[in-house]
């Protein structure tokens, strides 16, 4: 079940313009896939959906292409550049504020990354956190994202 429904989810977001979760849990279910929110949310993070700026001016879902990943490293400087607010931290815990709806690309870019000392992240509308192994880990990781942000 999950699996077709990755496929629906991918398929809806390359003919419709989906912006939010919600747009999405409601074309799901008018093809008859009756999941809650939170579903929706693991299987945006499940396919490293991203946000991105169409044509039109407005965010819209995509996903990452293994072509687009050739260079991770990149890309992440990209999209953090244009993306993030500010970054601080909190014992273990990296709190990342973003332009409004931009919060998700920038945590899918993290994601990417796949740095070792991060053990998983959770992403809002504006906000997202990274929760790192050690409290110097953290520290570590605030100095680095810093370099990004474009005063």
């Amino acid at each position: 079940m999950k699996s077709k429904r990755h496929e629906k989810i991918l398929e809806i977001i390359l003919d419709n313009v989906v912006d939010t979760q919600e747009e999405l849990l409601r074309l799901l279910k008018k093809e008859g896939f009756h999941v809650t929110q939170a579903t929706v949310s693991r299987d945006i993070k499940d396919l490293r959906l991203i946000k991105t700026l169409s044509a039109d001016g407005r965010y819209r879902y995509t996903f990452v292409t293994p072509e687009k990943t050739t260079n991770v490293s990149t890309r992440f400087r990209a999209i953090f550049t244009e993306t993030v607010i500010s970054v601080d931290y909190a014992g273990h815990t990296v709190v990342v504020k973003c332009h409004t709806g931009m919060a998700n690309a920038a945590c899918a870019a993290l994601d990417l990354l796949n740095l070792d000392n991060v053990v998983g992240t959770l992403s809002g509308d504006d906000t997202f956190f990274i929760l790192t192994r050690e409290i110097a880990d953290a520290q570590k990781l605030v100095q680095e994202l810093q370099t990004y942000i474009t005063r």
